[in-house]
């Protein structure tokens, strides 16, 4: 992989989710148990790096591990087969730290879009504070998901299928869609999906800028699944690069503080009072697949 901590450290990076990545065609108790491993797997590395990494779960503590010199990690987004369709398994998870949880492939998130069950999923995340992400979702997922959520969704990785026909990037109305409800599309830093140079990078960021808004961009590295990236943005310790070029276009130092901090910031601080405010309101629920969906 493209990332370490000394790397991320002349990146500049104060905080990252960590991707936890199933192989493909696992589902049920094999996804779940993949899904335990992966999770694992997180706090191993972190408990073997204290003087570079602490884990984080909320907007409070990301800040002050920044601010103590370390970066934060947050654990997910994870394939939504890691739920095993129960939201048992959803609460489990996020009592083990799982901040992010991406709504496709299964059958309640799928191409025609969110079931019943699939909606009380995305209420049950509300309730707890973990993040919808609709990175490769499906159209219709990501509009019922934009009109569902009470928190902000995230696209953990996608850019401007204007620019770049990738099937996990968002085409304008989708864009303008996440834009209107707040929240947050991630550019992932792949050749595969923004192109091979910084400036075909600052392209999709300066699309998605305007057709979502400066509060609803921030940036996806991607530099953990061993992909080829844009020249002069190789590996983590090449954000500064990135920047420079905002910055020769004329980005504000405002907007660029949005891009590499406020927005998650929000998006995070956002979700933690959702889900404070719907645990006064709402019990855990004990919903299944078979109620919902028949």
């Amino acid at each position: 992989v493209d990332t370490d901590v000394p790397r991320m450290r002349e990146g500049h990076v104060g905080a990252l989710f960590w991707a936890l990545h199933l192989p493909d065609g696992l589902d049920g108790d094999r996804a779940v148990g993949a899904t335990l491993d992966q999770l694992d797997l997180v706090k191993t590395v972190v408990r073997a790096h204290p003087e570079g990494l602490r884990l984080a779960d909320n907007p409070g503590p990301v800040t002050d591990v920044r601010h103590c010199g370390r970066i934060a990690v947050l654990p997910g987004p994870a394939g939504a087969a890691a739920l095993g369709d129960s939201l048992g398994i959803l609460r489990s998870l996020h009592g083990l730290g799982l901040r992010a949880l991406t709504l496709s492939g299964v059958a309640w998130a799928s191409e025609a879009g969110l079931t019943r069950f699939g909606e009380e999923v995305l209420r049950e995340m509300n309730r707890l504070g973990v993040l919808a992400d609709l990175s490769g979702a499906s159209p219709d997922t990501v509009r019922r998901a934009c009109a569902v959520s009470k928190a902000p969704v995230l696209c953990a990785r996608s850019a401007a299928r204007a620019l770049r026909p990738h099937p996990a990037n968002l085409p304008d109305d989708l864009l303008a869609e996440v834009g209107a409800a707040k929240g947050l599309c991630m550019l992932p830093l792949t050749a595969e999906q923004t192109g091979p140079t910084v400036r075909d990078v600052a392209d999709h960021l300066d699309r998605v800028r305007e057709i979502a808004g400066a509060e609803c961009v921030a940036l996806s590295g991607t530099y953990d699944a061993g992909t080829a990236h844009p020249q002069d943005l190789t590996d983590a310790s090449c954000y500064p690069h990135l920047v420079a070029e905002l910055l020769r276009r004329g980005w504000s130092e405002t907007d660029i503080a949005l891009l590499t901090w406020g927005n998650v910031q929000r998006v995070l601080r956002e979700a933690d009072f959702t889900a404070r405010e719907a645990q006064r309101r709402r019990a855990p629920s004990t919903m299944k697949i078979s109620e919902l969906d028949g």
